[in-house]
């Protein structure tokens, strides 16, 4: 029994091949003019469904992440600065330590580019895949104060722990109180062995006692943390990455 283009295409969509059925058209003319095979027709679609459907997940992964920029580790000054070598940078994009769900802990003075290597990672992570959920510690302690009561918190909250890699930029720049405190080992209770995490902080693990309060709580947590880590040290003397590349108002001509 002949059918329409139109009857095809509704029968592709009841297949939830929705992209297919919008480029249906095309691929029958492109087909008929070069004379494609069944089989070549038949590989041409499903490609064709593949490739949309995995740059519509690429885009959704995006916008789950809630990246504050969005710039590539090729774009990091690997010169001039003394975080991390050549090496230990291919190394990180590799994603061995995230597929063994290793943690990563950056620490140093601000400006040195923790939080461009934070998000560089991810986007890594994003595009070989994976599922990526960045927040600073200051959103993060907000939305665990009102998950109860808020649905927007409900489900960003869900989206954090379903994430393969967590990314906590300036961890521990605050002090929190016992509620704050508890709230957050919880959270990283549950993300232990299930996710990975990248922590930026300018406090040195030693220091977030001071900061959480509880020393049984830091303790609980760090055990938690630093079971399978890499610590990564910025030098206290290193220029401020921001410094080194900023803008200027005035002209560099005298």
């Amino acid at each position: 029994m002949n059918k329409t283009v139109n009857e095809l295409q509704d029968q592709f969509r009841q297949l939830r091949l929705a992209e297919t059925a919008e480029e249906l058209p095309r691929l029958l003319r492109e087909a008929e003019k070069a004379s494609w095979t069944y089989l070549e027709f038949l590989e041409s679609i499903t490609r064709y469904e593949l490739v949309k459907r995995e740059a519509k997940s690429l885009e959704k992964r995006m916008k789950w992440a809630r990246f504050p920029f969005v710039k590539s580790l090729k774009e990091f000054e690997l010169e001039g600065q003394n975080v991390l070598t050549a090496r230990q940078l291919n190394q990180l994009r590799e994603l061995n330590w995230l597929e063994q769900q290793y943690n990563l802990i950056l620490l140093g003075p601000p400006g040195i580019g923790k939080t461009f290597i934070a998000v560089g990672l991810g986007l890594e992570a994003v595009q070989r895949g994976f599922h990526v959920y960045f927040v600073t510690m200051g959103e993060l302690i907000q939305l665990l104060k009102t998950e109860e009561y808020l649905n927007k918190s409900k489900v960003q909250l869900k989206r954090l722990r379903s994430a393969d890699l967590v990314i906590i930029d300036d961890l521990m720049y605050m002090a929190m109180d016992h509620r704050e405190a508890n709230l957050f080992f919880h959270l990283i209770n549950h993300l232990y062995e299930r996710s990975s995490i990248v922590l930026t902080s300018n406090k040195s693990p030693d220091e977030w006692g001071n900061l959480i309060g509880d020393q049984g709580i830091t303790t609980a947590i760090l055990d938690r943390l630093l079971h399978r880590v890499e610590v990564i040290h910025g030098q206290e003397d290193e220029e401020s990455h921001r410094m080194k590349n900023r803008k200027s108002i005035f002209s560099a001509k005298v």
